[in-house]
């Protein structure tokens, strides 16, 4: 009887062993598991998505940067120059026929929010035909991770994200102690400036701020008024000149947002009473790295260190 007692409990247990281990990768991975995005909805994630079309070149850099490149089926004409996009993926747009983005059967279309303000019928013709559609993108480092970790959430690449983030606070760390070293009085005061023919700066708490003030820049503009929920921020020639004397450095992002040259800055009239201008301190610096919420912020906060202090060794910061 007891050897019967005991033959039942082993059976028993190897059944339940069995029956946990098929359910057991799901919850291991947190799955199914709710998600919010930009524009305030909430997502249900039942498993990580298998095809996703990206419509947004920090999304697509971040998913390859996660190890989820092989999941894009479609991507935004300006993620073409980004490595490790895999062959067949087709380029499309948010102004494309709906019926050009369904031909690619995607499971999950990740957008942002101006996207889903500008083109609301895409996001329902998605829907209704079955796809997932996310709204995502941060607008200050505060949201950085949150965000890392929600494109990990919708691949399955938790720990990749975790990964990222970890590296990226490690090198923001490594950025800030050799800053550290530099005293306060000694910190160029800087003007960054956004899109050169409207005279717009970047927001206090935007990326390139952070970039600035993480590589050891004093921003001249702290005060300038953030534009609705983006990270661009009026403040205009007048007020710009009022600190003429200040700027030690004239900063400017350089993209298709700001397609200016050094030579429109020096010949910008009235600009020849800015310090910066005057000693000929005009740098740009390529938008993609200053913008973007992708791990190449770091090299962003590194190139505007080695701008503003040409004289430091880069060090441990390679």
């Amino acid at each position: 009887m007891k050897q019967k007692i005991l033959g039942i409990i082993s059976t028993t247990a190897i059944l339940l062993s069995l029956f946990f281990s098929s359910i057991g990768p799901c919850h291991a991975s947190g799955y199914p598991v709710t998600i919010t995005d930009s524009d305030g909805r909430k997502i249900v994630i039942k498993s990580p998505f298998a095809r996703i079309i990206s419509l947004y070149p920090a999304h697509t850099e971040n998913l390859v940067s996660l190890g989820a490149g092989d999941t894009l089926v479609g991507i935004s004409r300006s993620s073409r120059s980004i490595k490790g996009i895999p062959r067949g993926c087709k380029t499309v747009g948010y102004r494309d026929d709906l019926e050009r983005l369904l031909a690619l059967k995607p499971d999950l279309v990740i957008i942002r929010p101006m996207i889903s303000r500008a083109h609301p019928n895409l996001v329902r013709g998605l829907e209704k035909s079955g796809i997932t559609v996310v709204s995502l993108q941060p607008v200050s480092p505060d949201g950085l991770y949150a965000y890392w970790r929600k494109l990990g959430q919708l691949t399955g690449r938790q720990k990749e994200a975790e990964d990222m983030v970890k590296s990226f606070k490690k090198g923001v760390e490594e950025m800030r102690q050799k800053v550290a070293t530099i005293p306060i009085q000694k910190r160029p005061r800087v003007y960054f400036e956004a899109i050169h023919r409207r005279m717009k700066t970047f927001a206090p708490g935007s990326f390139q701020i952070f970039c600035l003030e993480s590589a050891g820049g004093i921003n001249i503009a702290s005060d300038a008024q953030r534009i609705r929920n983006t990270n661009i921020a009026t403040y205009g020639k007048e007020r710009i000149l009022a600190k003429a004397n200040q700027i030690d450095v004239f900063l400017a992002q350089k993209g298709r947002m700001n397609p200016v040259t050094r030579q429109d800055i020096l010949n910008e009239p009235g600009f020849q009473v800015i310090k910066a201008i005057r000693e000929g301190r005009i740098y740009l610096v390529d938008e993609t790295i200053v913008s973007r919420p992708t791990l190449r912020l770091l090299q962003g906060m590194r190139q505007i260190f080695e701008i503003l202090y040409p004289d430091k060794k880069r060090g441990g910061l390679n």
